[in-house]
C-alpha cells in the first residue's frame, strides 16, 4: 500500500474530507525553501549550434547520426552574470537577467553502428520582471528549473551538432526560511505493497473442481425428476 492505495486515515497526505479543522493540533515552525515569485518561458530554439564534449565510448567513429537529446540527469543547470535591478517606482520589483547555462545529453550512433552519448551546454539569455524581496539577515536567492527536449539534430562535425530546442525554464525567487504552519501531527506510514510477478497468479485461484450442473427447475414427470 501507499498514501493513495488501500485504507487511508485521517493523518494521510491527500485530499481533505470534511471538516479541515478537524484533527488540528499545533502550530508547526518548518524551515523550508520559499518560493517569493516565480515565472514559466517556454521556447523552441531553431538552428542552435553546440559543441560536444565527454562522449562515452571515447573516440567514436566518424560521421555521426544524431539520436535524441533532453537535459543532463547529471550536471545542475547554473545561472552566471545574475543581474538584480529594482524599480524605483514598483517597491519590491525588480528585473532579474541572467545566462542560463543548460547541460543536455546528447544520443547518437557512430559510423560502426555503436551507440554513445555525449555532453553539451545550451546557453540561454532571460530578462524577466520578478518580485524581490528587501534585504535580510537570509539571503533570497534566484534559481532556475529547466527542462530541455532535442527533437532534431544533425552533426556537422565529430564534436558539432546543430539542433532544434524545446526549453521549459522555470525562474524563481527563493530564500530558506522558518515557516509557521498549521499540522495534523505526524503522518502514518502504511506498509509496502511488494510488487511480484506470480506465475501462479490465477491458477491457484481456480475451484479445485468444475461447478455442477444446476438442477432443472422444471418438472418432466410424476417421480419429480
Amino acid at each position: 500500500m501507499s498514501f493513495f492505495t488501500g485504507i487511508r486515515t485521517e493523518n494521510m497526505p491527500g485530499p481533505i474530507m470534511g471538516n479541515p479543522l478537524k484533527g488540528l493540533c499545533e502550530k508547526v515552525c518548518l524551515q523550508v525553501k520559499k518560493v517569493f515569485d516565480a515565472c514559466i518561458r517556454r521556447e523552441h530554439i531553431e538552428n542552435l549550434t553546440v559543441t560536444l564534449t565527454d562522449f562515452n565510448p571515447a573516440s567514436p567513429a566518424a560521421p555521426l547520426t544524431f539520436v535524441s537529446g533532453q537535459t543532463s540527469t547529471t550536471v545542475p543547470t547554473t545561472l552566471s552574470n545574475v543581474t538584480v535591478t529594482r524599480f524605483d517606482d514598483r517597491p519590491n520589483f525588480a528585473r532579474v537577467s541572467s545566462t542560463v547555462n543548460i547541460p543536455i545529453e546528447v544520443a547518437y550512433i557512430d559510423a560502426n553502428k555503436v551507440a554513445g552519448v555525449a555532453q553539451g551546454v545550451i546557453t540561454l539569455d532571460q530578462d524577466v520582471v520578478l518580485f524581490v524581496p528587501q534585504p535580510s539577515i537570509i539571503p533570497y536567492k534566484i534559481e532556475p528549473v529547466v527542462s530541455v527536449v532535442v527533437p532534431q539534430g544533425n552533426f556537422t562535425s565529430a564534436d558539432t551538432i546543430i539542433l532544434d530546442a524545446c526549453v521549459m525554464l522555470i525562474i524563481k525567487v527563493v530564500a530558506e526560511t522558518e515557516l509557521l504552519v498549521p499540522s495534523y501531527g505526524y503522518c502514518d506510514i502504511p506498509p509496502c505493497q511488494e510488487f511480484s510477478q506470480d506465475v501462479c497468479a490465477g491458477f491457484f485461484e481456480l475451484p479445485l473442481f468444475p461447478s455442477a450442473q444446476p438442477r432443472a427447475t422444471t418438472i418432466n414427470n410424476n417421480n419429480g425428476f
